[in-house]
């Protein structure tokens, strides 16, 4: 299955990580296909130059780390949907998920958990994990 995570996802794991996180993104790797968007990227690394400048140096060794396929992020709307999103700023990222065709999107944002899709099935950590973990 192909599954792409949020940068809120990215961020708890390589900054505070713990014993969850990290057998959730163990067990995502082995059994599944990770994506990330170029947006999620850029969006992180903003955030953490803002708020946590020393700690930029861990997103990097994080990101050495981890298997994903990058999904590049288009600079205009391209898709032919009208899907409306409160935070205008989260709008790439679920554009990256459709053009990429995952089939899960992985998040803790509850803007996203208000959206009826029907591809990508959109879920957080624990309903990901009580579905397909």
């Amino acid at each position: 299955m192909d599954v792409m995570i949020d940068t809120n996802i990215i961020i708890s794991a390589a900054l505070f990580p713990n014993e969850r996180m990290n057998c959730f993104l163990e067990a995502l790797s082995q059994k599944h296909r990770l994506f990330l968007c170029s947006y999620s990227l850029n969006e992180l690394e903003r955030v953490v130059r803002r708020k946590w400048k020393e700690r930029l140096i861990h997103i990097d060794l994080f990101l050495q780390k981890l298997q994903y396929t990058l999904i590049y992020t288009p600079s205009v709307n391209i898709l032919d949907v009208d899907i409306i999103i409160r935070d205008e700023t989260d709008y790439p990222i679920l554009a990256s998920a459709i053009i990429a065709d995952v089939d899960v999107f992985i998040t803790g944002d509850k803007d996203f958990s208000e959206l009826i899709l029907e591809r990508p099935e959109i879920l957080t950590i624990t309903e990901f994990e009580r579905k397909y973990l």
